[in-house]
């Protein structure tokens, strides 16, 4: 256990929650400034995308993270930073940190379905944080770190659906409570707000950086698909 959890314990720290439509900062219509390549792979990072590739949004905690799990799979083609979920128009990061915007910290996956499918996307999502914890991973505490799926069609939200279904019976057998991601669809890509350029691929550029997993040890039933 670590020492947040024993605070936690022994103080009870109010849960942030998410705000109103009518609470949310104004935003701004201009676009934020971001890279038009990967720093890693040099593909796009905005679309539009070759045709044969898919997209899934998710948020996982802190996006620095969050983003390395998936440029590293085999059959990602592009990854990028952003913030999802929220009412405020182009956010900024000092924004969403304050929780007056409702958005979470997401990362957008592009994807070969050749190589890797849905369903492998998902795996890694949910292997590779706590989708119990609410409103904070870890030490990192606030709206903008729940989890989350946003989906992007139908065949996305039952895939969702049904791996969290699967996956929460696991979690449960290792003793861990409820799964709390939030599963949404995504109207629009364009409700994906790409975060500044410096958080775009950060731990390529800050090898040292703040890197927090949060895994359970729990694995995705093996066998089950989407």
């Amino acid at each position: 256990m670590s020492w947040y959890d024993e605070l936690v314990g022994r103080v009870r720290l109010p849960e942030p929650t998410l705000i109103t439509p009518e609470q949310a900062l104004p935003g701004r219509p201009e676009l934020l400034r971001v890279p038009d390549t990967h720093y890693v792979s040099g593909h796009p990072i905005h679309p539009p995308f070759p045709n044969s590739m898919r997209i899934a949004v998710v948020a996982m905690g802190c996006f620095w993270g969050a983003e390395k799990e998936f440029w590293e799979l085999d059959g990602v083609y592009s990854t990028a930073v952003g913030y999802v979920g929220g009412f405020t128009p182009n956010p900024t990061y000092e924004e969403v940190c304050s929780g007056q915007t409702g958005h979470t910290e997401s990362v957008l996956v592009v994807f070969d379905p050749a190589v890797i499918d849905y369903r492998g996307i998902l795996e890694q999502f949910w292997e590779n944080h706590d989708p119990t914890q609410g409103m904070r991973q870890g030490n990192d505490r606030g709206t903008q770190y729940r989890s989350a799926i946003f989906t992007l069609d139908a065949e996305q939200a039952a895939a969702a659906g049904a791996t969290a279904q699967a996956f929460g019976k696991r979690l449960a057998e290792a003793g861990y409570g409820e799964i709390t991601t939030q599963i949404t669809p995504l109207s629009e890509l364009s409700a994906f707000y790409y975060a500044e350029g410096y958080h775009q691929q950060y731990l390529a550029k800050n090898p040292g950086g703040y890197c927090p997993v949060h895994a359970t040890g729990v694995s995705y039933p093996a066998g089950l698909g989407a």
